[in-house]
């Protein structure tokens, strides 16, 4: 019985010192878990607060790379655009992969992510507007005649003129100051003219493009003279042709100004007119009267050309305003005295001798719109003046030919159309506005851009 409590005595103190070295064993590892834990904790915090800002300097970092990368694309499209002749009328979208934390405001480094955002946006609008759309180009290098951004360009013109004149003629005396005695008679001339300008410019610096124009010219003229066997209402009529080459015309293009602020593109252009067409003196004039009493004398032929040498020097002035584009030129043109071996216009007769054109002064201004990146509208005024013209027999004095000289003005307009990147179609109406104007003018252009 004794053996039997006291080994239940000593079980009981055995359970009892395990138990309590259990609990002793637990507080003291919640004890140096609690005196362990928060050096713990500090350093997670900071580990986080160290990644959140790298994380935050590679977001302001990856948004200024993205700005850069925006602002070079934008300058490499311009410049293939100027090289290529084909502009960007609008501003390049954002990315979209660009996340919106990039933009935002929320770092210490604010002020410079600002001041990095409107730099770039400065030169994207700069890179924007130094751009031209291809309407505007087309326009540009119609109005000046010069392709300065293409190295070689073959255009084809084909223009179509239409002249209509009638005149009363009075062959006679008034009798009582009331009574006309003698030959009424009305003469009409109808003029039809077809030119096929093959034109090739070539640029030999973005200042500098040479021009060379060879025309090839057939025109057909109606002469109708009325009075025909002493009768007012009896009309004879007769007609006569000419086609060939025209006047060669070589051209050098100069851009003195490149427009900027208040200053237009200024463009200095010189040229020389060979007289490689049929020139107009010493053309016989024949009677083709139905009436050996009258007289009703038309040219054999027609005229391809001048006959003379001459210089050209002007200058084009074309200033946008968007959506406008507004242009002008002013030149004058000069002609050299020549000498023919004939330069009489009777069959009978042979008479050499020279020949003087009068200068021509030619001015010109007009507005053009570009609709988009393709068409344009464009509406001019242009004006041709030149003085009376004189011939010479050899050894003889100057002498003025009566009614040569003119005042030649027309109204244009026309529209352009870019068909590919290379070709443009050019529409003119040219509608005459004085008796020396044809009366009207209707021209076809398909410039090829090499």
């Amino acid at each position: 019985m004794r053996k039997t409590a006291l080994a239940t005595a000593v079980a009981c103190s055995w359970i009892a010192g395990l138990t309590s070295y259990a609990a002793v064993g637990q507080d003291a590892q919640s004890s140096a878990a609690a005196a362990g834990g928060q050096p713990t904790t500090a350093q997670n915090q900071a580990d986080v607060q160290e990644l959140v800002r790298q994380l935050q300097m590679l977001k302001v970092n990856y948004a200024q790379e993205v700005r850069r990368l925006r602002v070079l694309d934008a300058e490499v499209q311009a410049l293939q655009s100027r090289l290529a002749g084909k502009g960007i009328s609008t501003t390049l979208p954002a990315e979209a992969g660009t996340p919106p934390e990039a933009t935002a405001a929320n770092t210490p480094n604010n002020a410079s992510v600002e001041n990095t955002q409107a730099a770039s946006t400065t030169q994207s609008a700069q890179a924007s507007s130094s751009t031209q759309s291809r309407s505007v180009q087309d326009v540009l290098q119609q109005e000046t005649n010069a392709y300065f951004s293409r190295k070689f360009t073959l255009e084809d013109d084909l223009t179509y003129n239409h002249y209509d004149r009638a005149e009363l003629t009075l062959n006679g005396f008034l009798a009582l100051n009331s009574i006309f005695l003698g030959n009424i008679a009305i003469d009409r001339v109808t003029s039809d003219s077809l030119t096929n300008d093959l034109i090739g410019r070539y640029a030999v610096t973005p200042r500098l493009s040479f021009n060379l124009d060879v025309p090839f010219v057939g025109r057909s003229t109606d002469y109708q003279q009325g009075g025909a066997g002493g009768s007012a209402a009896t009309l004879d009529e007769a007609s006569s042709t000419g086609k060939g080459l025209g006047d060669v015309n070589l051209s050098v293009n100069y851009k003195i100004l490149t427009e900027s602020g208040y200053r237009p593109d200024t463009v200095l252009t010189f040229g020389i007119t060979a007289p490689t067409g049929r020139a107009p003196y010493g053309i016989k004039w024949v009677n083709v009267a139905s009436s050996q009493y009258e007289q009703f004398a038309v040219p054999e032929r027609q005229p391809t050309g001048n006959g003379v040498w001459q210089a050209t020097l002007g200058t084009s002035f074309v200033k946008t305003m968007d959506p406008a584009i507004v242009f002008g030129n002013v030149g004058y043109v000069h002609s050299f005295t020549r000498s023919f071996s004939d330069i009489d216009t009777d069959p009978d007769v042979t008479t050499p001798g020279s020949v003087k054109l009068s200068d021509i002064y030619y001015f010109g201004a007009g507005i053009a719109f570009a609709f988009n990146d393709r068409a344009s509208l464009s509406l001019s005024f242009s004006d041709r003046i030149n003085g009376k013209d004189s011939l010479r027999s050899t050894g003889g004095p100057w002498t003025k030919i009566i009614g040569s000289q003119a005042n030649a003005a027309t109204l244009n307009m026309g529209f352009t159309y870019a068909l590919s990147q290379h070709t443009t179609i050019v529409t003119i109406l040219g509608m005459g506005m004085t008796p020396d104007a044809p009366d009207f003018t209707l021209t076809f252009k398909i410039p090829y851009m090499f």
